[in-house]
């Protein structure tokens, strides 16, 4: 898992083609005029999934891990908490849904702060729990970049 502001978003360029593609549609994309929904950047292997919402109590997320996605979390207004945790320590729920590239856990994991202008990114031994509020609920506009590993 990575932590980190947007502005140092070229420090992961050594990731690959599609991380690059991925922090420079971040970077170079103005979210204000964007619908939420999800938008292909580069097919399935590269979308954005825009969203806003409210941010909820932690007894309402869901740890949860993908297969086939990283996952870059960039929010743009608002603030949110949320979990990370290593695959290894937690325990299937749901198991693993192909079509929906994703499975949910149960157990125990550390909270972070995110905070407009800053990403996350979780790997697929990264299980993670997004949308938390930190002392009461508010709005957040985030972009969820899925990059095909």
């Amino acid at each position: 898992m990575i932590l980190d502001d947007l502005q140092n978003a070229s420090s992961y360029f050594c990731l690959g083609a599609r991380f690059v593609r991925a922090f420079e549609y971040l970077r170079d994309t103005d979210f204000s005029g964007v619908a939420d929904g999800r938008h292909e950047v580069a097919g399935d292997e590269l979308i954005a999934m825009v969203q806003s919402y409210q941010t909820k109590p932690e007894s309402q997320g869901k740890w949860e891990a993908h297969r086939k996605y990283a996952d870059i979390q960039c929010v743009f207004s608002g603030r949110e908490r949320m979990g990370i945790a290593a695959l290894h320590l937690m325990s299937v729920s749901e198991a693993y849904d192909a079509d929906r590239d994703v499975a949910f856990f149960t157990g125990a994991g550390q909270l972070i702060t995110v905070a407009a202008d800053q990403f996350t990114l979780f790997l697929p031994h990264d299980v993670h729990m997004p949308s938390l509020m930190l002392d009461r609920p508010e709005p957040v506009k985030k972009v969820v970049m899925k990059v095909r590993v």
